[in-house]
Formats: C-alpha cells, structure tokens, sequence
C-alpha cells in the first residue's frame, strides 16, 4: 500500500494503518534517536515522544508521503532535547553557533542537527582532548592556569594541545560527512 494512503487511514484513525507505520518506521525511529548516542531508556523515551508527535500532527502532514523524513527530524528534536537534559557542560557558541533567535524552525532543525554533529564528533576523541575543549567551551572559559592544574598540561602547551584537538574535532566532523 502507499504510503500516503497508509498515513491518511492512521490519521482517520484505522489501528492497522497505526501498526503498519509503526512496523515500517520504528528500527528508523530508534536509531534516529539512537545517533544522538543517549543511553537506551532515553533512546525509548525519544521513540515515544516521536510517535507522540506523530499521533498529535498527522493530520496537518503537509507532504503524507514524506513521513519518514518527518519522522527523523521529529526523532532527532527528541533525542537532542533529552540530551541537552543530561548534558552538564554545554558546549559554548564558540564550537557551535549562536543561536538565531529569529530563525525559522528549518534553521533551528539545522542548527540543532549541527550541535548534534559537533557533540557526537566530540565524543570520539580522546578524553584529554574531551576535558580541554569543554572547559575551553564553558561560559566563562577555564582559565588556562585553571586548565593546567586540572588536566595536567604545561600552561605554554595549551595552546598547541588545543590547536590539535580542534583539528581532530574537524576530522571527525569530516568523516561523518559534513
């Protein structure tokens, strides 16, 4: 059955159009949700609130035949914003971007998928490289004597260090493809 006619019977409320959307879209769901690397409990609670949402607008789908698209961007918003939850240092708009307060949702969706993108990269370097760059990125900054007791690094190889680590960050925003 196509699509669009499957969500259009779930939107007039056909339980066996409900189950053929979950049956097709939930592995998509959950890994969605799951790239934002969040333990699983909170990669469930982000597939339920997808579907939440789905169950809430799928009557005003502008494009019904697009639900797999809405569905990971719905899945995405999710997870990140239970991750920000358990994020303790958020990364400061240096690694990311200012925030547009008067941004569209398209710009806010790119916005977010880019946090996501720095975060997730982040993730996979090394844990010196993880500790220097968040205390660099909170607000206010780590000093850099701050940084040399806690880490510990010479206060005149900060710099370098740092040079390094964003360097590695850019290649494993590279290799994810962006």
């Amino acid at each position: 059955m196509e699509i669009a006619k499957v969500v259009a019977a779930a939107a007039s409320g056909d339980q066996r159009a409900w189950a053929e959307l979950v049956r097709r879209y939930a592995g998509l769901v959950w890994s969605t949700a799951r790239q934002i690397r969040l333990p699983a409990q909170d990669v469930e609670d982000a597939s339920q609130l997808t579907w939440l949402q789905l169950s809430l607008h799928i009557r005003s789908l502008r494009d019904p035949g697009a639900i797999s698209g809405w569905l990971v961007t719905t899945a995405r918003r999710e997870a990140l914003q239970l991750a920000r939850r358990r994020w303790d240092q958020p990364l400061s708009d240096d690694l990311l971007e200012t925030p547009d307060q008067t941004g569209s949702p398209d710009d806010e969706l790119l916005r977010a998928e880019r946090q996501a993108l720095v975060r997730t990269a982040l993730d996979t370097l090394d844990d010196r490289c993880q500790r220097l760059l968040r205390m660099l990125a909170r607000e206010p900054p780590s000093s850099y004597r701050e940084i040399s007791v806690e880490l510990p690094i010479p206060m005149g190889s900060i710099g370098p260090v740092r040079a390094r680590c964003l360097e590695r960050l850019r290649s494993a925003i590279g290799a994810q493809g962006y």
